[in-house]
């Protein structure tokens, strides 16, 4: 019975391509951005007497505290392989995204909660302190959100999602207060908000199924499982390809492993080249991780009989 365990940087398209140590830096700059521009909402919600800027306030500490976890978990997901996590940590960051986007949800409900009773009882806020606040919002979650533009782990992905809900929901203030300063149209205000809401809440809800799809170990999409089983049942030594699973650690680094029969028992050159061969093609399918058994004619698979699957 021979193994082959190989483990290969990723080369798939959501390969990293900037780096831990940049998205770090990207993830901590928007942690202290949010932080800094929340306090300065609170203070400036008061001043100009806007409960829609208080609101987002409150929206806002939520996102700093969701960032800060990102940022702390994206961290210690990097931590080397051990004794009790023999794959790593890499799943803290899809946990760090799930939550974030959890949180973002929460946040989102309280912010269309906050503005439909103004539907029917909209208030006049003071329109020039909101388009100053505006201004500053859209600028510090902007620089935020371009910073995370080149990363694409999961949890940057829902960090930036919170980052551009901040920057559109300060547009709707910006555009608001502008119309606000020639026609007395308070309304205005929570139909724009509301309507930038659920278009970020659209757009979570996709990364909230793409983490659930990690941690419930489906096949990573761009990988074609029927392709790759083709391909290693290709050479004549090769009776069989089964007991294949494939699934994802952190939506980027993916693993694959299988067993394969041989049809006859080839002398230890070939099989050298056929565990050569196999390496090379699951490299070639970028994954991170890799386990191929390879079984000889008359072997009954230990895995088929206590599953009951059936090989063929």
């Amino acid at each position: 019975m021979m193994h082959d365990h190989s483990s290969h940087a990723p080369h798939s398209p959501h390969s990293h391509t900037h780096g831990h140590g940049d998205e770090d830096r990207a993830i901590g700059m928007a942690f202290w951005l949010n932080f800094t521009f929340t306090i300065i909402e609170f203070v400036g919600g008061l001043m100009v007497n806007s409960v829609a800027i208080l609101s987002d306030a409150v929206h806002d500490l939520g996102d700093t505290l969701a960032i800060g976890m990102g940022w702390v978990l994206g961290k210690v997901s990097r931590k080397q392989a051990d004794q009790r996590f023999s794959y790593g940590y890499q799943r803290l960051s899809v946990l760090a995204a799930l939550l974030n986007a959890l949180v973002l949800i929460a946040g989102s409900i309280f912010v269309i909660s906050e503005a439909i009773p103004r539907l029917w009882a909209p208030e006049m806020p003071n329109a020039t302190g909101m388009l100053a606040l505006a201004i500053l919002g859209v600028t510090v979650n902007g620089i935020g959100a371009w910073r995370l533009l080149r990363q694409s782990s999961l949890n940057a992905s829902v960090i930036r999602w919170h980052l551009l809900e901040d920057v559109l929901g300060w547009v709707a203030v910006l555009v608001v207060s502008l119309v606000l300063m020639v026609w007395e149209i308070p309304i205005l205000d929570p139909i724009l908000s509301i309507g930038f809401t659920l278009f970020i809440l659209f757009n979570v809800v996709r990364n909230v199924w793409a983490s659930l799809k990690v941690f419930l170990q489906a096949v990573p999409g761009e990988i074609d499982t029927e392709a790759l089983v083709a391909a290693l049942q290709a050479p004549e030594a090769v009776a069989e390809v089964h007991h294949v699973h494939v699934w994802s650690l952190d939506g980027q680094q993916h693993v694959f492993s299988a067993h394969i029969k041989l049809g006859c028992e080839p002398p230890m050159e070939q099989v050298r080249g056929l565990k050569a061969r196999f390496s090379a093609l699951v490299k070639e399918y970028g994954f991170a991780h890799s386990t191929i058994e390879l079984e000889w004619p008359d072997e009954v698979c230990r895995n088929l009989e206590q599953s009951g699957e059936r090989s063929g």
